[in-house]
């Protein structure tokens, strides 16, 4: 996974339902392959195995569910996601939100697969509480900034900025990402510039009109 990277988070938004997921996957994997830069796709979940075979970017589970061993019924486990083709996986993202022990507990047992680990926080408390626990990564993205139309390296510059010393302080190898409301090449150098690698982002890729010209635009701005 090289860096600076932006990591597109599909959601369950409509417009990648069923084929949909494939054709936006296609369309990062192109933008990558055009411009040299790094993308990762985090597609709906029961779409994760095909795509992993589709594409040769990095496909990473938007969510995993905490598995003590025991038969359970629907739920999708760190080892299933390693055995569907996925390279990483998103923790504690503002709308599957964790525990601090539950996020601990994902983190080890993805370390032990061998998957990257992007953990969302929506401070800088958590931010510096998740680092700790050593992910790869930590993005920065308040929740109320989340699916708008501000970024919040315009909104709050302050928080990646105090988020970036906190955790190179706690925990130099974790590296911070950028996420909330980022939709322009703008606010990546903005992100980068306040000392990220790179930007998470899902509403201004996936709801765009045309989402390869919004990614070109992004990935200018790594």
């Amino acid at each position: 996974m090289e860096l600076p990277a932006i990591v597109v988070n599909f959601k369950t938004y409509g417009q990648v339902d069923g084929d949909k997921t494939l054709e936006l996957a296609r369309i990062c994997e192109e933008v990558a392959k055009e411009t040299g830069k790094s993308l990762i796709v985090c597609p709906p979940m029961v779409e994760l195995s095909r795509i992993a075979k589709e594409v040769s970017i990095p496909v990473f589970a938007q969510n995993v569910d905490l598995w003590d061993g025991s038969v359970q019924t629907g739920a999708t486990t760190l080892s299933e996601i390693k055995a569907a083709g996925a390279q990483g996986l998103l923790i504690n993202h503002s709308e599957c939100r964790r525990k601090l022990a539950d996020i601990e507990f994902l983190i080890k047992g993805a370390k032990d697969l061998g998957l990257t680990t992007i953990v969302c926080s929506n401070n800088v408390e958590t931010s510096k509480a998740s680092a700790v626990m050593g992910p790869d990564f930590v993005a920065m993205e308040p929740p109320e900034l989340i699916g708008g139309d501000i970024s919040v390296t315009s909104a709050d510059p302050g928080i990646v900025e105090d988020t970036v010393k906190a955790i190179k302080g706690l925990a130099p190898g974790v590296k911070v990402l950028t996420g909330a409301g980022v939709k322009t090449k703008k606010d990546v150098e903005m992100a980068i510039e306040l000392g990220t690698f790179g930007v998470l982002l899902a509403s201004g890729v996936v709801k765009a009109k045309d989402p390869k010209e919004v990614l070109l635009s992004l990935a200018e701005g790594c």
